[in-house]
């Protein structure tokens, strides 16, 4: 007996609601983090206007999208750039065995370009 063939109208439907209800809560925790911070990413600093506000995303500090506190305080805002970065950062942590959220392995940098800052200023005419 061959197995049944999957109704493809039915699975249509059930992957069309999957996605207009993941659309409809990112909305919804997305319209209160813009009410609560500045829109700026929280990574590089740059600063959104409602041209581009598109690009600034919604990101998870603990990585669990159904844990949207009233109070943002799981959620910073970062641009489409810092936003993928922290992720793939995330994934390599996770693939090397070691934790993202603490030191596990992953060197903090070290190097500061300002340091000579105050002898090269000191220096000027």
């Amino acid at each position: 007996m061959l197995p049944k063939k999957p109704d493809s109208a039915k699975l249509d439907k059930i992957v069309a609601d999957a996605r207009r209800n993941a659309d409809q809560r990112e909305l919804g925790y997305r319209e209160r983090a813009l009410k609560i911070y500045p829109w700026i990413c929280g990574r590089c600093m740059r600063e959104f206007t409602l041209t581009n506000l598109s690009q600034l995303t919604v990101h998870h500090r603990n990585h669990n999208h159904s844990d949207n506190p009233p109070d943002g305080s799981n959620w910073e805002l970062l641009c489409l750039y810092c936003h993928d970065n922290e992720h793939s950062r995330y994934l390599e942590a996770d693939q090397q065995g070691t934790s993202a959220q603490g030191s596990g392995g992953v060197q903090a940098a070290t190097h500061n370009p300002f340091a000579a800052l105050s002898s090269l200023i000191k220096k000027q005419p």
